[in-house]
């Protein structure tokens, strides 16, 4: 599945290099035959309680001291993403730098899981999670999720210290900007359904790339985390 994000990856035209960091021998060795940078994750930052900025920064400073680069911004893209909006790594790194922004990701409208339409149980007695009497969805106020298909943030905003022990979103910066996309723009899997649901999607979009009209492009085989480190100047 990791292939999928390696694609995208080297697809983009505004990534300078493009980094894998884990601890799993086998995405490894994918990722080198790949031509992949790879950087081999150490135990501290693979558990359960490691966060992603923490990777990133080892990551990033694991490529900087053996290459002559240095990143002005970074694009965080896990591996577990196999569907991706064409060009949606670029367009956020083009609105990260237009807007000045200290970072940007990737959202979607929520739908039929929204907020005013959730509840609290106490027992098997429904509390509405916000008092409210809408019925039609085209009355709800619009609200966002983030998809998790791109992160992009400054160099400034990944080494920003934590508040206090539970700001695990420092790394986003104060100025947070979004890309919106539509909620079949990407797939973050993480059951078998969402397996099966990207099953679906690409597969969709290959029979769609075999219609004459559309343009050639290369594909991969429907479904048999990657850092990628984005763009801006090197020294």
């Amino acid at each position: 599945m990791i292939e999928y994000t390696i694609d995208h990856a080297q697809q983009s035209r505004r990534l300078d290099a493009i980094v894998l960091t884990t601890d799993s021998p086998r995405a490894a060795e994918i990722g080198r035959q790949r031509g992949i940078y790879v950087v081999n994750r150490p135990a501290e930052l693979a558990d359960d309680t490691a966060t992603v900025d923490a990777a990133a920064r080892h990551a990033l400073e694991a490529y900087e001291a053996e290459n002559d680069f240095y990143a002005d911004a970074i694009v965080l893209l896990y591996g577990n993403i196999p569907v991706r909006a064409d060009g949606i790594i670029d367009r956020c790194i083009e609105h990260l730098f237009a807007t000045g922004a200290d970072s940007v990701r990737t959202v979607a409208p929520v739908g039929k899981m929204h907020p005013d339409w959730m509840h609290r149980l106490d027992g098997d007695r429904m509390i509405q999670y916000r008092e409210n009497s809408i019925y039609r969805r085209q009355d709800l106020d619009p609200v966002y999720f983030h998809d998790a298909a791109v992160i992009a943030v400054t160099r400034g905003s990944l080494y920003t210290p934590p508040a206090h022990e539970e700001d695990y979103h420092a790394f986003l910066g104060r100025d947070r900007r979004a890309v919106v996309q539509n909620p079949e723009d990407t797939v973050d899997v993480d059951t078998l359904v969402d397996f099966y649901h990207a099953e679906a999607i690409l597969r969709v979009r290959s029979e769609a790339a075999d219609t004459p009209a559309a343009p050639c492009s290369v594909r991969r085989p429907v479904l048999t985390g990657a850092a990628a480190f984005p763009a801006h100047g090197r020294r």
